[in-house]
């Protein structure tokens, strides 16, 4: 999940109103503080109406920068030997260190595509295995290319 604060030019924004945001915008980026996941302020102010677009606009205006990227907790046990793990389909020790080579990768290729890749990244870092990691790939290599691809393609399949 993405972690935004405000910039330099966010907080004069914030102080002047010299933008003219929208009552949603404006809410939604005052709720940026460097510690809350983009996630979270989305569902805070839904019923406002502000939608990852109205975030998108105060990145693209150079309000927001991500801060931090927090990786999503792994699902299943983590510690258990690859033997015990061949029951009822639990992930393999395998499974997880692609996923785990792979997910930062994914993250860092889609957050480097800016407004375009938006909705990309939030795919991505809802990928709670690499399974669906895997399912996103044809998408990162269409929107990334070939050659940036090639990194993740390793993480993934190698």
């Amino acid at each position: 999940m993405m972690i935004y604060s405000k910039t330099e030019l966010g907080q004069t924004a914030l102080r002047d109103r010299s933008l003219g945001l929208t009552p949603r915008q404006r809410s939604a980026f005052i709720m940026f503080d460097g510690k809350r996941s983009a996630d979270d302020v989305l569902k805070a102010t839904a019923g406002l109406g502000v939608t990852a677009e109205d975030v998108s606009h105060l990145v693209e205006l150079g309000l927001l920068v991500v801060s931090a990227v927090v990786l999503p907790p792994l699902p299943g046990p983590q510690l258990v030997p690859a033997s015990a793990q061949s029951v009822a389909g639990a992930p393999s020790l395998d499974a997880q260190a692609h996923y785990l080579r792979a997910y930062p990768i994914a993250i860092r290729l889609t957050a480097s595509l800016g407004l375009r890749g938006f909705r990309l990244n939030l795919a991505v870092e809802a990928a709670s295995d690499v399974t669906k990691l895997k399912e996103l790939a044809p998408k990162i290599k269409e929107a990334v290319g070939t050659e940036k691809f090639k990194e993740l393609e390793t993480a993934l399949f190698d």
